[in-house]
């Protein structure tokens, strides 16, 4: 396992991270999509430059199909997206799906399979394997259940996985670990802190009600050897307390990696 952290496209993204001693970056593009694409050749160099690797790309939130069908010019964005993974060398992308409410769940997992399917196959052109994310922000592949009807039919499409999503939506992460943990192939480190039942903050990891150990264990168990990706995402740990809450889930990660 290598260790990593979500950045940006800036010079000073990639010092900070280097830094820090972490592996690679994440680059999560969401409304920044464009932006990204105008400056891929920058941001290739700058990764040569600090030999730190963009090991993921990712789209959050934005809508893929409709009761019409798919959003073309979503997946006509997302192909861009993958021809930029493709060019920095990075071999994981990573994406969604929204749910529509005029149609049933069945309706809406066909035209999720449809629209990775056709991610899927234009990444295999292009050396980049797929994703899901199972954060819930316009997003329903995300529980055990789509897992099972979308992941269970569609063998090459992966999930990144990020434990706090599960604990905020009350499921079990170390269980959806052991029954999906072999399609794992990118994994967000962020805290997660509930009270009475409320979410209360994203601390950072280490801080946190997660049990980081034993979900490793599983990962272990799984023969994962993909990168793990921190998520600064606290409202209340920013500026120099956010730094320093970064560094302390950096010395006590590293202590739960072995291989």
């Amino acid at each position: 396992m290598t260790l990593g952290i979500i950045s940006w496209i800036k010079e000073e993204d990639f010092i900070n991270v280097k830094e820090k001693g972490l592996s690679f970056v994440e680059l999560d593009v969401n409304d920044r999509a464009e932006e990204f694409l105008a400056h891929v050749d920058e941001v290739k160099g700058y990764s040569d430059k600090y030999e730190l690797p963009v090991r993921a790309i990712g789209r959050w939130g934005s809508g893929r199909i409709c009761k019409e069908g798919i959003c073309e010019d979503e997946l006509s964005l997302e192909c861009r997206l993958i021809d930029a993974a493709q060019k920095l060398g990075c071999t994981i992308y990573i994406t969604g799906c929204n749910y529509v409410d005029e149609l049933s769940y069945y309706e809406n997992c066909s035209l999720a399979i449809s629209y990775f399917e056709k991610l899927i196959a234009y990444g295999k052109q292009k050396g980049v394997r797929i994703a899901t994310y199972n954060c819930r922000w316009n997003n329903f592949v995300c529980d055990p259940m789509a897992f099972k009807v979308i992941h269970g039919y569609l063998k090459d499409l992966y999930i990144k996985y990020d434990t706090s999503h599960c604990i905020y939506a009350g499921g079990d992460y170390m269980q959806e670990a052991r029954d999906w943990g072999d399609r794992f192939i990118h994994v967000h480190i962020k805290g997660a802190l509930t009270i009475d039942g409320e979410r209360f903050d994203d601390p950072p990891a280490g801080m946190d009600m997660t049990n980081w150990g034993a979900f490793l264990a599983v990962l272990y168990a799984k023969g994962y050897q993909e990168g793990l990706s921190i998520e600064p995402h606290s409202a209340n740990w920013k500026g120099e307390l956010g730094d320093k809450g970064v560094d302390y889930t950096i010395d006590f990660i590293r202590k739960l990696i072995l291989m």
